[in-house]
């Protein structure tokens, strides 16, 4: 696919794995490729937890360290508020109080991020430390990459910390 000369860029870091900070990122990701903007999203540390194929806490990794941060990061339908998170509750309040004005849900945001062709790339350095492997990863992943190459491929970006 050849792009536009003059196609805009836009590249976020997903770090956290706050469920507001995903869905925040993936509403610009989705908006950012509907105007017709190249969009990378790439996944590192705690973001990682949002790209997670199976649902729950699962002790994925080799070592009882990796075992154990796996396991606590419980995946796309586990993700804690960043503020209030009350034991777990608020993300399904947050949910409930999304569906109700009309917004579409965190696996919905997903769904068109990938279906408007949004680059989700999950970060090989951090999939390395916690032992997470691509097969473990959602199928929208479609690229595991370093830094470096992250950084190169976004040289005309702009880079958004999320």
């Amino acid at each position: 696919m050849t792009l536009p000369v003059d196609k805009k860029k836009i590249s976020i870091v997903c770090f956290s794995g706050d469920f507001d900070k995903i869905v925040a990122a993936f509403t610009i990701a989705t908006g950012a490729a509907a105007t017709n903007r190249e969009v990378t999203m790439f996944f590192t540390f705690w973001g990682l937890n949002a790209l997670k194929k199976k649902k729950g806490r699962v002790a994925t990794g080799k070592s009882i360290m990796a075992k154990a941060f796996n396991f606590l990061m419980g995946g796309l339908n586990n993700l804690p508020l960043s503020r209030l998170n009350f034991f777990g509750a608020s993300p399904i309040l947050m949910s409930g109080m999304m569906k109700k004005h009309n917004v579409a849900s965190l696996p919905e945001l997903v769904e068109a991020a990938h279906l408007l062709g949004v680059r989700i790339v999950a970060c090989e350095m951090a999939m390395h430390i916690l032992e997470v492997e691509k097969s473990d990863m959602i199928e929208e992943v479609k690229d595991v990459a370093g830094v470096a190459t992250f950084l190169n491929e976004s040289e005309d970006a702009h880079i958004i910390f999320i």
